[in-house]
């Protein structure tokens, strides 16, 4: 703890015009900034011979639909040598473009491609932005939180048309009734069917 401590006010130093915010907790480092300072940081980070962070574990976003700057861009970078962990974050709104790391860190590639389909951001200098999880001509962004849970469209086999195709959504409603009482009190179903039993015989 004590040299992430250190590591800490080496970066506050070093890169004090570029850093919002940094705390230690839960054996890492936060590190926040501005979107315009992520090549800096990450270049330094990097390549300081007190830290060598070399390796970007994950790029992930977190939404915040009510807000203005919508999204909260996340970085997770791991030193081997040091064996220390930075979390870099920075806020955007949602239709702001962003830097690519492929030039730092080529494994960014799908990292970004994944949050691109995921979350619909954009980063520029990308080489190569398309979709990676979801299906040819998907419509929308399933991790954003105005996404809808069932989707819009659904894939599926046709044994007419004998093919695959894609259909709007259709939620079945045979099985949308829950009954949330306590099993060992019985569902009102069964009460009212054993009653009608009981007066029977």
């Amino acid at each position: 703890m004590e040299n992430l401590i250190n590591l800490e006010k080496k970066i506050n130093s070093e890169l004090a015009s570029k850093i919002k915010k940094t705390e230690c907790k839960h054996g890492q480092l936060y590190i926040e900034i501005d979107k315009e300072d992520l090549i800096d940081v990450t270049l330094f980070i990097k390549t300081n011979k007190n830290s060598k962070f070399k390796q970007l574990i994950d790029i992930t976003v977190v939404d915040y639909p009510e807000k203005k700057l919508r999204f909260k861009i996340v970085y997770l970078f791991l030193s081997h040598e040091f064996n220390q962990r930075i979390i870099l974050s920075y806020f955007i709104n949602e239709n702001e473009m962003i830097s690519s790391l492929t030039s730092i860190f080529p494994s960014a590639n799908w990292m970004e491609r994944e949050v691109f389909d995921m979350y619909g951001v954009n980063f520029k200098d990308h080489p190569d932005l398309r979709r990676i999880l979801t299906d040819y001509g998907f419509t929308g962004h399933p991790l954003r939180k105005d996404f809808p849970l069932t989707g819009h469209s659904e894939v599926r086999y046709s044994e007419e048309e004998k093919k695959v195709i894609n259909e709007p959504v259709k939620l079945e409603q045979n099985y949308r009734n829950f009954d949330y009482e306590s099993p060992w009190e019985g569902t009102k179903y069964i009460k009212s069917q054993s009653t009608d039993n009981d007066k029977k015989n």
